[in-house]
């Protein structure tokens, strides 16, 4: 994750609307299983083993590599986005990872992740890039289990940080850019129903914040279904404008939340390491998605 937001206190009682709880959803039956927390604990745990793995490094053509390992191995149908980006320190080559799952035709819901960490020495992002790689993996072997109703992408985006120490809007988001401009391109965005991003959501009590730049009826979807799972405590309890992956899609014309943990204090260190994050975290954020896209299937 990039650049920091500023963050002021959000009311713990949220007013949303009675159609968001009223029924259960039916999409597909989507649940979190029991071991989805441990194993994307597991998943970001293998990540930060290869090491630093910024764009271009043999450690992220690693990661590159045991990515789209598990997506095959769950059967999800897989595009690659390649492109090189022109950055403050060259030609940089990044790939976009797409995995889609479900069926092809009809409304389109995206979750999304960026996989590369920042240049920094001695960086292994265990939060920041791994922990929401390692749960959309996790949520790959879920949707391999549950096969959805209605398509569902999975989205590994490359070259979120700044190549530079300081995030601008030129020099960051290289891989959500690219590819909000090539759906846009090729026709996509009316197809596309929402977009869920997320990052740094593994560290130990995680509070997913609410982002002033996101979709607000998305947000109704992700706090009703925190409501309904217990996990209410964890989401949008604090508040602020992030600067994120998903502002390239929003400017497109694609509804799009971002789920984010800023209050992390080991961000952009080296000390943002395994010992920093919890499975439980894992759990919770990987049970709100599932149950979002849930609802959100029930609405119609």
């Amino acid at each position: 994750m990039g650049a920091r937001a500023s963050l002021f206190l959000w009311p713990a009682v949220l007013a949303l609307g009675a159609s968001l709880s009223a029924s259960a959803p039916a999409f597909a039956r989507l649940r979190a299983p029991a071991w989805l927390g441990q194993r994307g604990y597991e998943y970001t745990r293998d990540l930060v083993a290869l090491g630093p793995r910024p764009p271009g490094s043999a450690a992220h053509r690693r990661m590159e590599t045991f990515i789209l390992d598990r997506l095959r191995r769950d059967g999800a149908e897989i595009e690659s986005d390649r492109f090189t980006a022109a950055t403050p320190r060259g030609p940089l080559p990044e790939h976009n990872i797409i995995a889609k799952f479900g069926p092809k035709a009809g409304g389109i819901w995206i979750v999304a992740s960026h996989y590369d960490t920042k240049f920094l020495p001695r960086f292994v992002g265990a939060d920041d890039g791994g922990s929401s790689t390692g749960l959309l993996l996790a949520l790959a072997d879920v949707l391999k289990e549950q096969p959805p109703q209605s398509p569902i992408w999975l989205v590994f985006l490359d070259g979120e940080e700044a190549v530079n120490k300081e995030w601008t809007d030129t020099d960051s988001r290289y891989g959500s850019r690219h590819l909000a401009q090539k759906f846009a391109a090729e026709g996509l965005v009316p197809r596309i129903r929402g977009l869920i991003l997320l990052d740094m959501i593994g560290n130990k009590g995680v509070q997913l914040e609410r982002d002033t730049n996101s979709t607000p009826w998305l947000q109704d979807f992700v706090a009703s279904a925190a409501r309904r799972l217990g996990y209410s405590a964890s989401v949008f309890q604090i508040s602020g404008a992030i600067d994120d992956d998903h502002q390239a899609f929003l400017q497109v014309g694609i509804p799009s939340v971002d789920l984010i943990d800023l209050t992390y204090k080991y961000w952009h260190t080296p000390q943002d390491t395994m010992d920093k994050l919890s499975p439980r975290s894992f759990q919770i954020v990987g049970a709100v998605t599932l149950e979002t896209l849930a609802l959100l299937e029930a609405q119609g």
